[in-house]
């Protein structure tokens, strides 16, 4: 219902928030599902998972976090930009690693060479 239109626009809000986020592109910290949905399918889809947990779509939330770094991170910038090519792969190992722990993953998969893996092998 706020997108395109936000309830209340960030110019008007910005004098009383130091971090803001919306659903538009023209704003900095775009929140959008393309976030999400590309690397929890992936992930979902990479081990054979049953199905989608909640503890794998929180995976999913924490990694996308974790992607912005101390050093990245300001207040236009807690949110990835959907076009940022770490995010599908790092939210898909994550998913994957969650359904594995949850014992939804029907494939266990291995780490690329040279990184370790929090899933079973």
């Amino acid at each position: 219902m706020a997108n395109p239109t936000p309830e209340i626009m960030p110019d008007v809000a910005a004098p009383y928030v130091t971090v803001m986020a919306t659903g538009r592109s023209d704003f900095p910290n775009q929140v959008n599902n393309l976030l999400a949905f590309p690397g929890i399918f992936r992930g979902a889809l990479d081990c054979r998972a049953s199905r989608i947990t909640d503890g794998m779509k929180l995976a999913a939330a924490h990694a996308i976090a974790d992607i912005i770094t101390d050093q990245e991170r300001g207040p236009e910038y807690v949110v990835p930009s959907v076009f940022d090519a770490r995010v599908v792969d790092v939210v898909a190992r994550a998913v994957a690693a969650a359904a594995a722990e949850e014992g939804v993953a029907r494939r266990q998969l291995l780490a690329p060479e040279g990184e370790e893996t929090t899933v079973p092998v």
